[in-house]
């Protein structure tokens, strides 16, 4: 499974962005898809998943409520709506794959890795 996530740019703060995850296939439609994010300095950390079949979500605490995860089966792609941004969501955007259903998703989980796509936001 190759994973191309597109969508990152600069924005100010209050600002939104769509991040997508393209799939070439595979066993995309299969997988629960998670979204991780690295700020500079810090280590990579968990931000939403999403089941195979849409039915279940889980978000960090820290996004909860600002950003949204969703996916299309009949497009390949899931997409990371990110809404209220602050400064402190600047950091490189990784999409994942992972065999892992329900909650719980984790870096140990994932199976295929995107290649990241860059969130800067500005004060």
């Amino acid at each position: 499974v190759q994973l191309q996530a597109s969508g990152g740019g600069l924005v100010q703060a209050g600002g939104s962005l769509r991040l997508s995850c393209a799939s070439s296939g595979g066993t995309f439609s299969r997988s629960s898809v998670a979204w991780f994010r690295q700020a500079t300095g810090k280590e990579r950390e968990f931000v939403a998943s999403i089941t195979w079949n849409s039915l279940s979500t889980e978000y960090a605490k820290s996004v909860d409520g600002r950003f949204t995860i969703s996916r299309d089966k009949d497009k390949n792609t899931a997409y990371l709506q990110m809404s209220g941004l602050t400064p402190e969501d600047t950091a490189v955007y990784y999409c994942a794959t992972s065999p892992r259903t329900g909650w719980g998703i984790r870096e140990e989980h994932i199976d295929y890795w995107g290649q990241g796509t860059l969130v800067t936001v500005s004060s």
